[in-house]
This record gives structure tokens, sequence and C-alpha cells, in this order.
């Protein structure tokens, strides 16, 4: 009689176990944060916007929120990147090393390669913020220009004593530092092509110089004609002047002699007409 009296509690417990069990699966089958839980997915590319020919910049993307950034910042899912880019021309040109990846930490360091064409280009990132199959997308640009450099150029000797081990030169422009050459290991009586590009669009007009010193390799290596110091001068032209106010001038001097003009033949046709 007692476990006739005892049967429906035991399927009223089964039943809420059953019930348990199912809601457990449910909550993890479920995300663990449905869209618009998350911070705002938010995406930057960092780096030079004028780059010369044949240069290579690196430039930083970056990623925060969606999906993938826990609202205390913890980055808890994955940041994914498609990259590309855009010119006109677009031979020699390359945008990586790899057009897709994963953001490290939310973030990575591409390189764009120019090639020997002065043209816009356009750097353009897709970024995808994934979490337990949550994903939000973004989009950012950034507009380079390509533009010509201006050029260092010549030629290192190495003596005939000894051989040099790899070391930095030192570009100055005008006596301040603006980069370095990175020189590798040279054997006695080697020559080796020295090359620097340079990027500037501050320049005042005029004539400016680099200049290289080997003076801290202590005669091991030099310049052709026996120097210590090599130094290249350049010239900037200044900006074409602007002739737009000459222009608006004239225009306006034009409408003002034609109405004057017109004044005069109304002027004398309207004393005509009295007469």
């Amino acid at each position: 009689m007692r476990s006739r009296r005892s049967a429906p509690g035991a399927a009223v417990a089964l039943g809420l176990v059953l019930l348990a069990a199912t809601a457990g699966l449910a909550a993890l089958a479920a995300p663990a944060r449905g869209a618009g839980q998350y911070p705002p997915l938010s995406a930057n590319i960092a780096g030079p916007t004028t780059i010369g020919t044949l240069q290579s910049r690196s430039y930083e993307i970056s990623a925060t929120g969606g999906p993938a950034e826990a609202l205390n910042g913890t980055v808890v899912g994955t940041y994914t990147y498609s990259a590309s880019f855009y010119a006109v021309n677009t031979t020699g040109l390359a945008f990586g090393p790899a057009s897709t990846g994963v953001l490290v930490n939310g973030s990575i360091n591409l390189t764009l390669s120019a090639g020997n064409i002065t043209e816009p280009v356009t750097l353009t990132v897709t970024i995808n913020s994934t979490l337990s199959g949550v994903n939000a997308t973004t989009n950012v640009s950034l507009l380079v220009e390509i533009v010509e450099p201006f050029v260092l150029s010549t030629t290192l000797l190495v003596g005939s004593g000894a051989s040099v081990s790899a070391f930095a030169l030192t570009v100055t422009l005008d006596g301040s530092p603006v980069g370095s050459i990175a020189v590798p290991s040279l054997t006695p009586g080697q020559s080796y092509p020295l090359s620097f590009r340079y990027v500037a669009t501050d320049l005042s007009p005029g004539w400016h110089a680099f200049s290289i010193n080997v003076a801290g390799e202590h005669g091991l290596v030099g310049f052709p004609g026996g120097q210590q110091v090599y130094t290249q001068t350049f010239y900037v032209q200044p900006a074409p002047p602007d002739d737009t106010p000459w222009y608006i001038a004239g225009a306006a001097a034009f409408v003002l002699a034609i109405f004057i003009w017109v004044s005069l033949v109304g002027g004398r046709r309207r004393r005509r007409g009295r007469k």
C-alpha cells in the first residue's frame, strides 16, 4: 500500500529531474551572449598616409568590441581580418603578408609594399568578431598616397686591410637624423652600393642636403675619393603660384566692362528715341 501511494511522488520527482536536465542542455546550447549584449565593434588602420615608390611601410590593424570582447575588456572570442587594396595600377603593389588571418589580442601588423608608380592606393580591411556562433562585422579603410621620394645613392668602399662586420649608417638631412642604412658584413676591397629613399611633404623650397659619415668605422671603409663624409644636395621646387585671385579679378573686370558698355548703349538709344 505504501509503495502505491509513493508512486505519484516519484513520478513528479523524475519529471523535475528531466526538466532540470533539459533546461541545462538548452543553456549549454544557447550562445553565452546575444546580439546587443557586447561592446560595439570598432576597427582602425594606423600607419603613414604617404610613402615613396619602392618603399615598404608597416600598418597596425586593431579591433575592439563585438562578441569577441567581454564587458570587462578581456578578449574571449576571435578576431579575424580580410585585407585588400585598390589602385589603378597594381604592378608591384602588395599588402600582407597574408590577405586573411587572425588578430592576436586584437591587433596585427601588415606591410604595404609600393611599386614604382605614383598614385593613390586605398587599403581596406574587414574585421569579424566572433564568439559561440555570434558574429559582428565592420570595415575600415585608409587612403595612402604613393609619391616620388628624395633618393640618396653612393658607393661604400672597403679598404684592402681587413673585412668589416655589419653596421648601420645614420643619414642626416640638413644636419638632423632622418633614418639609417643597414650595411652587411663586407670583405676587403669590396664595393657596396648604398641607397636611401626619403619622403617628406613639408620641406621648404630651396636646397637641402643628405649626409652620411663613416668616421666611426675608423678608416676601414670610405667613399669614392677617400672621403669619410658623403653629401648629396637636392632642390625642392616652390609651389606654383595661385592665380585664382587674378582669374576672379579678371572675370569681375570683364563683367563690369560689359555692364558699362550695355549702360552706355542703352543710354544712347533712349536719347535718340526722345528726339
